[in-house]
This record gives structure tokens, C-alpha cells and sequence, in this order.
């Protein structure tokens, strides 16, 4: 199981939104996903179709140092998507974890008792929007990061902050082998030349790191969440449909992963 951090301290870039939906296509191709929503906001958690409270979280987890974690994953109404929810608990880990010395591997080592026997063949963890204990601790966990962008001047500033904190985490020896997976450029508005811009710059600084499927800026996407349903769900034709697929396809070949 690849463990990948969806992650970007900035809030409003598309993190719930990629995990979600780049979740869901992955189960459309046969790759078993299991979503980790690590906001205590359960964005996640609401856009699957689930009510936060009614499940229990990481929280309990995190805390008690617990590593039955399979009892935590709910099946969603999607298939192959599995999701372990949220709920405002979590919030309390900013406090209650960041008191011990060993929270910023807590997860860490969670993850890696769970692993094993997990029956998943990726899990994606939707970060909080925070440099906070909780999305320390899923960049100290993940195998690797994607980092979803949006196209704007003040993104690219979210952009090196998110990299030298990931620098700071392999360089204190925490998980020294978690590396940049691919940076994804979500709201593109293509009439405007900012938004070019600013791909064009990612492009020219990280250059095959940059995903090649870009996220238009799309009123479906905003609105699937709000009925509790995937945009492929929400609206299976859309543009915003038709990306998420080709980002899951290009994640499959960056991955070698032959979907079922």
C-alpha cells in the first residue's frame, strides 16, 4: 500500500477536492483506495456521503497509540473507495499530541502497524490547512506528497513554504525517504494568462514533477460535494469529471500500476 499526503498549508487549493475525486477514479480503475481524512473540517468525510460524528476517527488512534485501524475504514457508496472519516475530535490532537515528544511520528508508526494487513492498494491522506501537528505528522508518514496548486500568484508563495517544511521533515530524520510525488495545478481558469503564467513557471522549476492534467476551475466541482457524491457521480460528463479521470490515469502510469 502507497501511502500519499495530499498537503498544502494554503486552505481553498483543492486538497479535499483532489483526494475525493482522484480517489474515486482510482477505484473506477480497480485500484483499492482507502482515503485518510485528517481534517477535523470532515470535508472529506461529508463529500463521500457520510455525516461526521457517526463514525469513529483517527482521533481515539492517535491518542491511545491504538493500531487496529481496520475497524476505523468505512466502505463508501463508490467502488473500490474506502474512507476512514473525520470528525472535530480531531482538533484536539493540535493540542493534546504536539504535548508528547514522539508526535510527529505517532502516525508514523500507526501507519506502519496497519500497512501490512491493510487491503488497499493506495491510501491518500487529505491534510488539514495548517502546518499543524496533524499535517506534520502525514508528511512524517507519507511514502510521498502531492501537492494540489492552485493557479495564482500567492499559490506559488504556498508552494516553496509546503517544500521546505518537507525539506525540514527528511532532513530531522523523521521519514527521510518521502519525496514530492507530483505537483497538481487545480483551478485553472485557461482564459486568463495569470493562470498560464503560473503553470509555465511550476512547469520551468519542477519540471516532470508537474502532473500534465490541469483542474479547471469548475462550478460542478464545487457543487458534487454539497449533495454528497464525487463529481463523477455528480456530474460524469463535466470537465471537471474528465480531469480527475486523466489525472488518475496518469497516476497509474507514474505508478506502473495495472488497474483491474
Amino acid at each position: 500500500m502507497r501511502i500519499i499526503a495530499i498537503a498544502n498549508q494554503k486552505g481553498g487549493v483543492g486538497k479535499t477536492t483532489t483526494s475525493i475525486n482522484l480517489g474515486a477514479c482510482l477505484g473506477e480503475r480497480g485500484l483499492r483506495t482507502l482515503v485518510l481524512d485528517l481534517d477535523p473540517q470532515a470535508n472529506a468525510t461529508s463529500a463521500v456521503g457520510l455525516s461526521p460524528g457517526d463514525h469513529e476517527s483517527v482521533y481515539q488512534s492517535l491518542i491511545q497509540g491504538n493500531s487496529d485501524m481496520n475497524r476505523l475504514c468505512v466502505q463508501t457508496k463508490y467502488p473500490n473507495l474506502s474512507i476512514i472519516p473525520s470528525d472535530m475530535d480531531l482538533a484536539g490532537c493540535e493540542i493534546e499530541l504536539a504535548r508528547d515528544d514522539d508526535h510527529l511520528i505517532r502516525l508514523r508508526r500507526l501507519l506502519h502497524d496497519f500497512r501490512p494487513q491493510a487491503p488497499y492498494d493506495a491510501m491518500l491522506m487529505d491534510c488539514p490547512p495548517s502546518l499543524g501537528v496533524l499535517m506534520t505528522s502525514a508528511l512524517a508518514s507519507a511514502d510521498e506528497v502531492i501537492i494540489p496548486l492552485q493557479c495564482e500568484y500567492f499559490g506559488l508563495e504556498g508552494l516553496s513554504k509546503i517544500v521546505r517544511v518537507l525539506e525540514q521533515i527528511k532532513n530531522s530524520g523523521a521519514n527521510p525517504g518521502v519525496e514530492i510525488e507530483g505537483i497538481v495545478m487545480t483551478m485553472a481558469d485557461t482564459r486568463t494568462n495569470l493562470s498560464q503564467q503560473v503553470i509555465n513557471d511550476v512547469r520551468q522549476h519542477f519540471n516532470e514533477t508537474v502532473y500534465q492534467t490541469i483542474i479547471p476551475r469548475s462550478v460542478r466541482l464545487g457543487e458534487a460535494p454539497s449533495f454528497g457524491q464525487v463529481i463523477t457521480d455528480y456530474a460524469p460528463n463535466s470537465t471537471g469529471a474528465h480531469a480527475y479521470r486523466s489525472l488518475a490515469d496518469e497516476f497509474l502510469d507514474r505508478h506502473a500500476v495495472a488497474a483491474a
